[in-house]
């Protein structure tokens, strides 16, 4: 890693259908082998088929979702004096947001539906209303994080 300077945060042109980065940054993340009008379609369709569901504007159940799954506070390790402790940190807004979409993804594609589609609209309603895998591994992740409250003041 360079010492000289940060690296510069690239800008990601908003998508197509909402005109929204985060829904361009997802279906970045979502694509295989650089397959990029497959994932399209896939996060497309599983947004409308969400919404239609939810009966509710597609970029808001998305958003909605994200902000259910986005975590809080998160635990990074730490050595100290030769013992390693579990530190709770807050997580930065765009590491927050790239482990909730990255959390959406992974729950989707472990989930048993039929098409990749069915499992993600399905993933994001779970997400809306505060339950499905997502949502747990977010649940988790601030459940390990209050557990150990008690190292926090070894914080850096």
């Amino acid at each position: 890693m360079s010492r000289r300077h940060s690296a510069e945060k690239r800008e990601i042109a908003v998508d197509a259908r909402f005109g929204d980065a985060v829904v361009s940054k997802f279906i970045n993340i979502m694509m295989y082998g650089g397959k990029k009008a497959v994932s399209e379609k896939i996060v497309y369709d599983a947004i409308e088929k969400a919404a239609s569901r939810a009966h509710q504007e597609p970029v808001q159940v998305f958003h909605a979702a994200l902000e259910n799954v986005r975590p809080n506070l998160e635990v990074r390790s730490r050595r100290v004096g030769g013992a390693t402790y579990q530190v709770p940190v807050e997580v930065r807004p765009e590491r927050a947001q790239a482990l909730a979409l990255r959390w959406l993804i992974n729950a989707a594609r472990a989930r048993s539906e039929k098409t990749m589609v069915d499992r993600l609209s399905n993933e994001m309603l779970d997400a809306v209303n505060s339950r499905g895998s997502a949502v747990k591994k977010r649940e988790d992740t601030h459940r390990m994080a209050e557990a150990n409250r008690a190292f926090s003041h070894y914080r850096w």
